[in-house]
């Protein structure tokens, strides 16, 4: 097994096994520890470079907790912006971002009851745009090539020149 799906089984298992799950208010006062917090999701969004975070409160510059999923964990995880609305309980190590308590959500294991199983992003989805959705792969149109005259291969001598008579005024 991989030494990162070890660390994350044994962080599920730590939480799953105290069984109480804190209110999102309570996260800074878990700082550093395993735990397992829950909270209505009332926002999702995505920064400039397509980092995605669950936002428990109007104004997420006053909240007191929230939960951060990397672009790279978005195609394992599912399509979080169906949270959007919903209570979830998550589980991880409470870490502190800007004076903020969050959770690292990188495994859909981390998320208990009834949105535990998340769909999976659209085919179309692209993670590196923010959640644009691409038509697919495209490329700009190229200029027309404009073909190039051949030169002669030995060096540019007319071998013909001795014959050509040059012109008498």
């Amino acid at each position: 097994m991989r030494p990162t799906l070890i660390v994350l089984l044994l962080v599920c298992l730590a939480a799953s096994a105290s069984g109480e799950c804190h209110n999102f208010r309570r996260a800074p006062q878990k700082l550093g520890e395993i735990a397992c917090i829950r909270g209505k999701v009332l926002r999702v969004n995505s920064s400039v470079k397509g980092t995605t975070f669950l936002n428990f409160c109007e104004d997420y510059r006053n909240c007191p907790f929230a939960v951060v999923v990397f672009v790279r964990d978005l195609k394992s995880i599912g399509d979080v912006r169906v949270l959007e609305g919903k209570e979830i309980e998550i589980e991880g190590k409470v870490t502190a971002y800007n004076g903020q308590a969050e959770i690292i959500l990188n495994d859909q294991s981390q998320l208990r009851g009834s949105v535990a199983k998340l769909p999976k992003l659209p085919k179309d989805y692209d993670v590196s745009r923010r959640g644009s959705f691409s038509a697919g792969s495209f490329s700009s149109p190229t200029a027309p090539r404009v073909p190039r005259k051949k030169r002669p291969r030995d060096g540019g001598i007319n071998p013909d020149a001795e014959n050509i008579e040059a012109p008498t005024d």
